[in-house]
C-alpha cells in the first residue's frame, strides 16, 4: 500500500450483543445494500506513556486484515478526521518516521510504544445508489481489546459504524434519527481505542475561565496565548502535510502570540516574554517564507492572466510558475528543517511552561479592564506615531528631500506592523471590552491589509525586475514583465489612496 490521506468522516453506534442490524435502504440516496464482506482486523494502537496522542484525539495503529492494511494516523480535522496511511514494513513496532514526524509537535522527544491491541471481526456492506454508486459503509464490529496489549484489561463489546464515501453529512443525519427511533444512539467516545483505554485514558484538561471585565489583565493575555498555542499545534502536521494555507495559519498564530506578549509585556517578567517574542519571530521568519512565495505566486498569476493575449510576449505564466514552484519547494523544505529542529520543540516546551506557571508580574492581577484598556491605547499612540512618520516621509518625497518612494513604502510598512499589532491586542482585549475593542480590531485590519497591497507590490516589482532581467539574458523579451511593474505600482499607488480614506475613519471613528 502507497502512502496515502483520506478524509474520514464516519459515525460509530454502541449496540447490544444481540441486537438485529437495522434496514438502511430508506436513507437518503441508499437504494439498497450490498452484499457483505467479512474481515478479520488486528490493530495495535501507540502512543506515548501518558497517552499524549489519545488526549488530544490522535490515533496511530499497525493493522493488518482488511482492504487497508498497513500504518495509520488520524488526525482531528473538525468534525472528520484527517487519516494518513503507510504501508505495513517490515517491523511492526517501528513506527514509519513520516507518521513520526506529523505527531512530533505533541510527542517531542517522548518514545512511542504499543499501548492496546484491538481484535475486530467486521462485517461491512456497501449502502448503495440505483446507480450502484456507493454512498458509505456500514460495518457491524466485534471487538476485542487488551491494554497495554499482552498483559491488559481485556473487553469485548460490538458497534456499528457508518462511514461516507461519497455520500453527504445528511446521510449520518438520517442515520442518527432512523437508528435512535430504534434505541441504538451514536458512541459516547470517538474511538475504539479511547474505549480499550477506559480510566487509564487521561481526562481532557477543563478549558480555563474566560477573562471577565473585573477580572485579572493577566488572564486576558494567557488565555489568547493559550488559544494560538492551541492552534499553532493544530495546524502543525499541516504544515509538514504541505496542506493549503497551513503555512499561512502557523505564521499567523505565532505571529498573534508575539505581538500579545509585546502589547502586555508589563503583565509579565520581561526577559521571558522577550525570549519567547524572539523564539516566535524566527519560527514566523523561517516557515513564513514559504507564505511569501505562495503570496508572490498567485498575486502575479492573477495579474497575468489579466493581460490581453497579444500583451503577453514570451512564456511570461510559465516563467512565474516554474520560477516560483522552485523558491516554494526551497522555502517549505527550510521550514520543515525548522519544524524537525530542537530549537522548534524547545520553544514548543517553553510555550507550553509559560502557560502552565505564567510569570506574573503584581500588574497582571489589576482589574482587566482599565489594564487592558491602557496597554490598547499605548498602541493605539504607537500606530498614530508610525502615521506621522509616514506624512513626513511622504512630504519629505514630495519636496525631493528624501529617498523617494522607497522611504514611503519603508514608513508605510511600519505603519502596518503597527496595525497588526493593535489589531491583535484588540482581538485579545474584546472578551473584556466589548464591542469597542472588536470595532478597534476591524479598523486596525483595514488599515493592515490595506498596507499589505502596498507592501506586496514592494516585493512582486522586485520580483518583476528579476523576471525581466532572467528572461532578457535568456534571449526572451521582458516586455512583459515591464508590463506588470507598471501595473504594480499603480496598484500600489491606489492602495496608498485607500489607506488615506481608511485613516480618516479610523481618527473619526476614535
Amino acid at each position: 500500500m502507497a502512502a496515502q490521506e483520506i478524509l474520514e468522516v464516519e459515525r460509530k453506534y454502541n449496540v447490544d450483543d444481540d441486537a438485529a442490524v437495522q434496514p438502511l435502504a430508506g436513507l437518503p440516496g441508499v437504494d439498497r445494500v450490498g452484499p457483505p464482506v467479512t474481515h478479520h482486523l488486528v490493530a495495535v494502537y501507540f502512543d506515548t506513556h501518558d497517552f499524549t496522542l489519545a488526549t488530544h484525539g490522535i490515533t496511530l495503529r499497525h493493522r493488518t486484515g482488511g482492504s487497508d492494511a498497513g500504518w495509520h494516523l488520524k488526525l482531528p480535522e473538525g468534525a472528520a478526521r484527517r487519516e494518513i496511511r503507510e504501508p505495513l514494513g517490515v517491523d511492526s513496532k517501528a513506527v514509519p518516521e513520516r507518521l513520526r514526524r506529523l505527531v512530533a509537535v505533541h510527542v517531542r522527544a517522548a518514545e512511542l510504544v504499543p499501548v492496546a491491541q484491538l481484535t475486530t471481526r467486521r462485517t461491512a456492506s456497501p449502502l448503495l445508489t440505483a446507480g450502484g454508486e456507493v454512498l458509505a459503509e456500514f460495518s457491524d464490529d466485534r471487538v476485542e481489546s487488551q491494554a497495554p496489549p499482552g498483559i491488559g484489561q481485556q473487553q469485548r463489546w460490538r458497534e456499528w459504524e457508518i462511514e461516507l464515501v461519497d455520500g453527504t453529512p445528511d446521510l449520518l443525519t438520517a442515520a442518527d434519527e432512523m437508528l435512535a427511533s430504534n434505541g441504538v444512539h451514536p458512541a459516547e467516545l470517538a474511538s475504539k481505542l479511547a474505549r480499550a483505554l477506559g480510566p487509564s485514558l487521561p481526562q481532557k484538561p477543563k478549558p480555563a475561565a474566560a477573562p471577565k471585565r473585573k477580572g485579572q489583565a493577566g488572564v486576558v493575555l494567557l488565555t489568547y496565548l493559550q488559544r494560538h498555542v492551541d492552534a499553532l499545534k493544530t495546524v502543525d502536521p499541516g504544515v509538514r502535510l504541505d496542506a493549503e494555507d497551513a503555512v499561512h495559519q502557523l505564521r499567523v498564530s505565532a505571529r498573534r502570540m508575539r505581538s500579545a506578549l509585546a502589547t502586555f509585556k508589563k503583565l509579565v517578567d520581561a526577559p521571558t516574554a522577550d525570549r519567547l517574542r524572539a523564539e516566535l519571530q524566527w519560527l514566523a521568519g523561517t516557515v513564513g517564507q514559504a507564505r511569501d512565495v505562495e503570496v508572490m505566486r498567485e498575486r502575479l498569476t492573477a495579474l497575468a492572466a489579466g493581460e490581453l493575449p497579444e500583451l503577453l510576449v514570451g512564456p511570461v505564466a510559465q516563467r512565474i510558475q516554474e520560477e516560483s514552484d522552485s523558491r516554494y519547494r526551497q522555502a517549505h523544505d527550510v521550514g520543515l528543517a525548522a519544524m524537525d529542529s530542537e530549537r522548534y520543540f524547545h520553544l514548543l516546551d517553553s510555550l507550553d511552561a509559560f502557560v502552565a506557571d505564567p510569570p506574573l508580574t503584581d500588574r497582571a492581577h489589576q482589574k482587566a479592564s482599565k489594564t487592558v484598556a491602557r496597554h490598547i491605547a499605548k498602541d493605539i499612540e504607537r500606530l498614530k506615531e508610525a502615521v506621522r512618520a509616514a506624512e513626513d516621509a511622504d512630504d519629505a518625497d514630495s519636496s525631493g528631500e528624501a529617498a523617494g518612494e522607497e522611504a514611503v513604502d519603508a514608513a508605510l510598512h511600519e505603519v502596518r506592523k503597527s496595525a497588526k499589532r493593535l489589531r491583535y491586542a484588540a482581538e485579545a482585549a474584546t472578551p473584556v471590552l466589548g464591542k469597542r475593542a472588536s470595532r478597534l480590531a476591524k479598523s486596525a485590519e483595514r488599515i493592515q491589509e490595506t498596507l499589505g497591497t502596498v507592501q506586496d507590490s514592494v516585493v512582486s516589482r522586485a520580483h518583476l525586475l528579476d523576471l525581466a532581467a532572467q528572461a532578457h539574458d535568456d534571449g526572451d523579451s521582458a516586455f512583459s514583465f515591464g508590463r506588470l511593474h507598471a501595473l504594480e505600482q499603480q496598484r500600489a499607488a491606489e492602495a496608498r489612496a485607500q489607506f488615506v480614506r481608511d485613516w480618516a475613519d479610523f481618527i473619526k471613528n476614535q
